[in-house]
């Protein structure tokens, strides 16, 4: 029980383990089939592929997004997609940059022919074709490399212009059948009696195109009459026909069985050793010796209608060859290819240049006999040397350039003049430099970065367009400080008024800068001007007096009441308690004369001074005076005397000398200790300042006429200051390059005697030091003689012919960029001639120095001031042009000039006491004259008060020297003068009143009433009332510098007062008026530089354009450095020269001519023809003689021996054979409506097939055709052309434009009928059938119709007498006139005969309509004319009568 007990258990477990362990294995494939499932289930996907960026050239980058989804769309982690499979998310690329614009271009060939395109049920031109069908045309679009012109992606190209399109939209022209001429004449027939056939033959004229129908048969033959031939003579004649050889094949045992002499010479050469040749033939010789065997040829005797005849009716002496010994061909055997060789790139350049590989294989036997010759040697591919590996990237180059040098005039005046003086001053236009060089880039690997190597190399390296050397600049021209005129001088003022203790002041003037001083070292001039004063006051009383009011009565003494008002010296009014230290005076005493008193005029302003300034010769005075208005009465007070009217006071008692501060220039900017200012060097990019310095100078006291004094002399508030902040500019460090290498020393020998050979190296500052940078080196060039150059063994020389020489101007032998063109002495060749010549040189237009400036054409306000030059030397040769002359050969310039209006002015004195009747005393009164002088002064400051000559001042406004005056009588009532009229509005307005008035000074004693107190007028403009306004000149020219021809320069435009009535015043009226001033008077301008063009140096010769013969050229270039700008010397046409090349003898293997066909022995059958191939020397020229020399001299055969030799044939009698070609037709173009469709057009030529023997026609078949394009082409149309008709037949023939007739061209569809027929035949008697398918009857005959339209019978029109009859009779016997008109009338033409010769009833109708109509029109005309008396109307036209009587003439 136990035993089984322990069977059990293990039994159980089992079965346990069992199910577990399939249970796993089942979970296992599961897990394994999920993966599997989810493998499927996840896929990559990536997005575009961005742009590329990074660095130029192929160092770009492009990237685009990976991400894993779901089938079912959804995005999962990477994670869940098989990472094997994972696409690369990073590509290089190539970066395009502008400068690459001149590295690539899109190659667009030419379009392909146009094809049709297929309709929806996919047939090709379904339907009628009317003109033409729709198409498709395609062309190969690709951007290229200009370099080597290998492919590249066009996104490089589209980075500048959009991809050309590839395909466009066409037109295919209907269907063309074959064209072709019309029949030759037939051919002549044999002379004997055999059977023979003739011929005529057509050539293709234009082949089928566009799916036309194929040419039709060439040829047509004919069989000739012969007659019978007699007896004894032969009907067909025999020839000996030679077939081909056959291969060549080496002898078979059987072969040694061949009859004939040459058959046993075979055997006796070669049957041994053809024996050996049976099954696998093996020679017992070395491999690849010439073997020899033999090649056969059919002999036949054929008749002349083609059939086989018996041999010996051919039999000739010698007979002809059967077999001939050869050579067995065998083919060229090569060797293996040998392994792919390294790639030719060992540097990545991306896809711009990618490099090859090569392998080559060797011959090991050449071809023998007709063998295939050996295929191509090496084999060359693009090798992908990078692959996924990082590929060491090739190093780059880029232009690089100092900084500009500092702007030269001097450079831009050596164009026009290389002897100008050198001058200090000069500015304007200009030219600067800088120095261009080229450096090599390189990426360092990992880093990705550039990494800049400094040092210059040889500019070819560069690709693009190097950067301007030089380019135009301005030097500023200095400006002079421009001041204006001083003030008037101030009062005696304190120098603070805040701190005014002691008593002393000063009296100033000012002026203001007009024009700041621009690179001048000199500054403005002092602005400010004082003396010293006494008694200074800051401020003062201004009084006004009021009325007089007199003490007692209306007359006698009194006091006027003063109003004072407190002023500073700015004239503002300020606080009283101010002036409280100055007397205030508030009355003074007047008195109102009575009725028999004197009358006085109040006093006159006082007169200028007569001195600005008081010294020991002449001190200063000014006056004022009063006159006696009225005389007293008896008992009235007096009139004072005679002094007692004038007063005279000292005035300007300043001394003339004054002070003014002087300063020193400032000093250059320097560091301050107090300011902590950090001078840093400037760096390549640099900074501009480097922190706060400052800027020191002294300050003199000046006295006008003896220099420097103590500073007390000098107003110390306005004293200049000595110190003031600036900003100190960096220091600049010189930058240079470092050493470029050493140029390479020869390599070949050197003669003993010859100078040491040296290389040289150097370097180029980029930029100069400044503000105390470090200096630059004095070397930038160095050299040093090369070491161990072999020296060359000494051999005699051999002189051969000189070469020729070419003009070489001076300037290019002197290695100078040529500003101007080369010109001077050469020599110029002519084939072998050579004569001196000159290359003219250009001369400028030369003019004058301009003259001085005239004086300004205006004394008062705007003017013009001129100045010339005028013509000197014509230019010519291309030199500068002259700029625009006037009819004298001048040219000028005009600038407005200004002349201060009140730079003189009328000074008068006071009026002379009245004179009465010329007498002047106390007894005389009423009316009398009074005068005064008047003088023209100069209002300068230097030439204050002078007194010049009356014709300087404006004559328009003198003053009045003379004018009425009364002098009232006692007890007459007494009045002031006039007063000023008042100011009128600024808009003038005529009822607005201007006013004046008077004062009555003494009442009349009786009752005669005063004059009047006030005068009124209106303002009326022009006339009493003016409006200003300010004005402005044109731009002036642009004004330079005087050191300056050009660059930049200001333009100025005048400003002036203008008065309405139009004359120009001073401009301080528009200034009172504050009008607003216009705010620029001047700007810039720029005056364009006359800039020769700039040439670079000659090229180095190219190599010969021709490798031997006459007329090969070598050619140099130059290029445009600085263009020509203004009125320079333009750039020459010609930048390159050529020279002829040494004359070198051209040998060329020279084909001759096809021989005949030559038979070996035959008279027709096979042959060859052959051509010789000879070596020949010539010169290579068109008109050139080629004369035979040795084969060696040729070199290598141009060709296979297969072009020296053609398979040929002579028809034998009774053969079929094609004739010889026709000749190429006229070119024609294919056209659509009369306009061309394609732009080349097409030649066609033929041949056709000829029969000979009757018995051969129907086997004889086939003809050729061959096309060609051409140029110069025509468009043809085909027209439809018909003749006469005749018996209802004519003949119908297709007409080309140019007159050929010809076969095919012409539309079938519009094909005119060849043959008229009617239907039912016209069998009637007189009938015929028309033009229109239907019966009609000859002329003189009328139809009679049945009632379906059909013909009845001819009948004879009645009532034609004997000779008219006769002549009906005899017109309608003959033949009707085939005219179209006749046809056409007969069939609508009306018949007014019963067929019974009676007249039908519709013509007695007509006639009786006709008749009532005409009565009608009589009566109308009658009542017509008895209205108006004037018309008469005509009867009309009988023409229905006429029409109704048409059948008989007679009637």
């Amino acid at each position: 029980m136990l035993l089984q007990q322990n069977w059990v258990s293990p039994h159980w477990a089992w079965q346990s383990l069992g199910k577990s362990f399939l249970l796993f294995v089942f979970l296992m494939l599961q897990t394994a089939d999920l993966e599997a499932r989810r493998g499927h289930q996840f896929v990559w996907k990536t997005g575009h592929w961005g742009r590329c960026v990074g660095d130029c050239g192929s160092g770009g980058v492009r990237s685009r997004a990976v991400w894993c989804t779901h089938v079912e769309g959804w995005t999962a982690y990477h994670a869940n997609c098989d990472q094997k499979d994972k696409p690369e998310s990073q590509r290089r690329c190539f970066k395009v940059c502008d400068w690459h614009l001149e590295l690539f271009e899109w190659e667009v060939l030419g379009w392909e022919r146009c094809g049709l395109v297929p309709f929806a049920g996919g047939e090709v031109g379904a339907g009628a074709c009317v003109t033409a069908q729709h198409g498709l045309q395609h062309r190969s679009v690709r951007c290229l490399q200009k370099l080597n012109r290998t492919i590249v992606t066009n996104e490089i190209c589209e980075y500048f212009t959009p991809q050309p399109p590839a395909e466009q939209a066409c037109l295919v022209p209907c269907p063309r059948d074959c064209v072709v001429s019309e029949f030759s004449s037939w051919s002549e027939c044999g002379t004997g009696c055999a059977k023979s056939l003739q011929h005529r033959m057509r050539a293709v004229i234009a082949p089928p195109l566009y799916g036309g129908a194929p040419c039709p048969n060439l040829t047509e033959s004919r069989a000739c009459g012969a007659p019978a031939c007699p007896l004894g003579e032969e009907e067909h004649t025999y020839s000996l026909r030679v077939g081909s050889w056959g291969e060549c094949q080496l002898p078979h045992p059987k072969d040694v069985d061949l009859a004939g002499r040459t058959m046993q010479d075979l055997s006796l050469d070669s049957g041994e050793r053809s024996t050996s040749g049976l099954q696998g033939y093996k020679p017992h010789h070395r491999p690849r010796e010439v073997e020899i065997g033999y090649q056969t040829r059919q002999v036949r005797c054929v008749r002349s209608d083609g059939k086989n005849a018996a041999l010996s009716l051919c039999m000739q002496d010698p007979v002809p060859l059967t077999f001939k010994s050869c050579v067995i061909a065998k083919d060229c055997e090569t060797s293996e290819w040998s392994a792919w060789s390294a790639c030719s790139r060992t540097c990545g350049w991306g896809d711009l240049a990618p490099g090859f590989r090569s392998r080559h294989r060797g011959v090991r036997s050449v071809a023998v006999g007709t063998g295939k010759p050996c295929p191509e040697l090496e084999e060359r591919e693009a090798c992908s040397v990078g692959g996924k590996e990082l590929l060491q990237p090739c190093p780059r180059f880029a232009w690089r350039t100092s900084e500009w040098k500092a702007c030269q005039v001097s450079l831009l005046l050596d164009q026009e003049d290389p002897r100008y003086q050198k001058h200090v001053d000069l500015c304007g236009g200009g030219i600067q430099t800088r120095e261009v060089y080229c450096v090599q880039i390189t990426v360092e690997l990992g880093m990705h970065r550039l990494k800049e190597v400094t040092r210059p190399v040889d500019g070819k390296l560069c690709l693009g367009p190097a950067p301007s050397a030089s380019q135009l600049c301005n030097v500023p021209c200095p400006a002079e400080c421009v001041v204006s005129a001083w003030s008037v001088w101030g009062p005696c003022l304190h120098e603070n008024c805040q701190d005014h203790h002691g008593g002393r002041g000063f009296r100033m003037r000012q002026r203001q800068v007009i024009v700041d001083p621009v690179g001048t070292l000199a500054d403005c001039p002092h602005l400010i001007e004082s003396i010293p004063c006494e008694d200074p006051v800051c401020y003062e009383w201004i009084v006004s007096e009021g009325i007089c009011v007199t003490d007692h009565g209306k007359c006698g003494p009194g006091n006027r009441i003063l109003k004072a008002v407190c002023k500073n010296k700015k004239g503002e009014e300020v606080s009283h308690h101010l002036c409280s230290e100055l007397p205030r005076p508030e009355v003074v005493a007047c008195e109102i004369p009575c009725a028999t008193d004197c009358v006085i005029s109040e006093w006159s302003p006082w007169s200028p001074c007569s001195h600005s300034c008081s010294s020991k010769n002449a001190e200063g005075s000014q006056s004022r005076s009063r006159s006696i208005l009225a005389l007293p009465a008896e008992g009235g007070k007096a009139c004072p005397p005679d002094r007692a009217l004038q007063e005279h006071r000292a005035c300007n008692d300043h001394p003339c000398v004054h002070f003014f501060w002087e300063t020193s220039p400032w000093s250059p900017c320097s560091e301050d200790v107090l300011v902590t200012a950090l001078n840093a060097t400037i760096n390549w990019s640099g900074e501009a300042t480097c922190g706060v310095g400052i800027q020191t100078r002294k300050v003199f006291c000046m006295k006008s006429s003896s220099g420097q004094v103590t500073p007390k002399r000098c107003p110390e508030s306005i004293r200049p200051e000595t110190v003031r902040p600036c900003l100190l500019l960096c220091k600049k460090d010189c930058v240079v390059t470092p050493f470029s290498e050493w140029t390479r020393c020869p390599t070949a020998c050197q003669s003993g005697n010859a100078t040491a050979v040296k290389q040289s190296r150097y370097r180029i500052i980029i930029q100069d030091a400044a503000h105390g940078g470090q200096a630059c080196p004095d070397t930038l060039y160095e050299e040093r003689e090369c070491e161990d150059i072999p020296v060359c063994p000494v051999y005699r020389w051999k002189t051969h012919r000189w070469s020729h020489c070419v003009l070489v101007p001076d300037s290019v032998r002197q290695g100078v960029p040529g500003h101007n063109e080369a010109c001077g002495h050469g020599l110029q060749s002519r084939g072998y001639i050579e004569e001196s010549c000159t290359v003219p040189c250009p001369f400028d237009c030369k003019l004058s120095d301009w003259s001085s400036w005239s004086p300004c054409s205006s004394s008062c306000g705007p003017g013009v001031k001129v100045r010339y030059r005028w013509l000197k030397e014509k230019p010519y040769n291309g030199g500068r042009p002259c700029p625009k002359l006037d009819l004298k050969n001048q040219v000028y310039e005009a600038v407005p000039c200004y002349s201060e209006c009140n730079q003189y002015s009328w000074v008068v004195e006071p009026w002379s006491p009245c004179k009465i009747n010329s007498e002047q005393n106390s007894l005389h009164c009423g009316e009398g004259i009074q005068t005064r002088k008047v003088r023209c002064v100069s209002t300068a400051e230097e030439h204050g008060g002078e007194t010049v000559p009356n014709a300087l001042c404006n004559q328009a406004e003198i003053p009045d020297m003379m004018q009425k005056c009364s002098l009232y009588c006692p007890s007459e009532c007494a009045v002031s003068d006039w007063g000023q009229w008042s100011t009128c509005p600024q808009v003038c307005d005529p009822n607005i009143m201007q006013t004046r008035t008077r004062q009555v000074l003494r009442s009349s004693v009786n009752t005669k009433p005063c004059p009047e107190e006030s005068q009124m007028k209106p303002c009326i403009l022009n006339q009493n009332c003016f409006q200003y306004q300010y004005n402005l000149t044109g731009w002036s020219g642009c004004q330079l510098g005087a050191n300056a021809t050009c660059g930049r320069g200001e333009r100025h435009r005048l400003l002036s007062c203008r008065r309405s009535d139009g004359a120009t015043v001073s401009t301080q009226l528009c200034q009172r008026l504050r009008l607003e001033k216009p705010v620029q008077t001047r700007s810039r301008c720029v005056v364009a530089c006359a800039v020769d063009c700039q040439l670079s140096a000659w090229s180095a010769w190219s190599q010969c354009s021709h490798t031997c013969g006459a007329g090969g050229q070598m050619v140099r270039g130059r290029s445009v450095v600085l263009r020509a700008a203004g009125e320079g010397r333009p750039c020459p046409e010609q930048l390159t020269q050529h020279r002829s090349c040494p004359v070198k003898p051209c040998y060329s293997w020279l084909l001759g001519p096809w021989s005949p066909c030559r038979l070996q022995g035959g008279q027709c059958g096979d042959g060859l023809q052959v051509r010789n191939l000879t070596c020949v020397v010539h010169d290579a020229s068109d008109s050139a003689t080629s004369k035979p020399v040795e084969n060696a001299l040729c070199g290598q055969l141009p060709s296979k021996e297969s072009v020296l030799q053609l398979p040929c044939s002579v028809p034998c009698p009774g053969d079929c054979h094609l004739t010889e070609w026709s000749e190429w037709s006229s070119c024609e173009l294919t056209c659509i409506n009369g306009r061309s469709f394609e732009t080349t057009g097409r030649q066609s030529r033929s041949r056709a097939f000829i029969v000979q023997s009757p018995e051969n026609q129907e086997s004889c078949s086939g003809q050729a055709m061959e096309t060609r394009p051409c140029s110069g082409g025509k468009c043809y149309d085909y027209l439809w052309k018909t003749s006469l008709w005749r018996d209802n037949v004519r003949t119908v023939w297709c007409q080309r434009s140019d007159g050929m007739n010809v076969t095919g061209g012409c539309a079938l569809r519009t094909k005119p009928a060849e043959v008229r027929h009617c239907s039912p035949p016209c069998r009637k008697p007189f009938s015929y059938c028309t033009q229109r398918g239907v019966c009609g009857c000859e002329r003189g005959y009328t139809e009679i119709m049945r009632s379906n339209g059909f013909l009845d019978y001819c009948m004879k029109v009645p009532g034609l007498e004997d000779k008219k009859a006769d002549v009906k009779t005899i017109a309608g016997k003959n033949k009707p006139v085939n005219s179209k008109m006749h046809d056409i009338f007969k069939g609508w033409s009306i018949q007014p005969f019963n067929p019974d010769g009676k007249l039908k009833m519709w013509v007695y109708g007509v006639s009786a309509g006709g008749f009532l109509i005409i009565v009608f029109l009589i009566f109308t005309s009658y009542l017509m004319c008895k209205k108006t008396k004037q018309h008469q109307s005509t009867p009309p036209q009988q023409k229905p009568l006429t029409l109704a009587y048409d059948g008989d003439i007679d009637m």
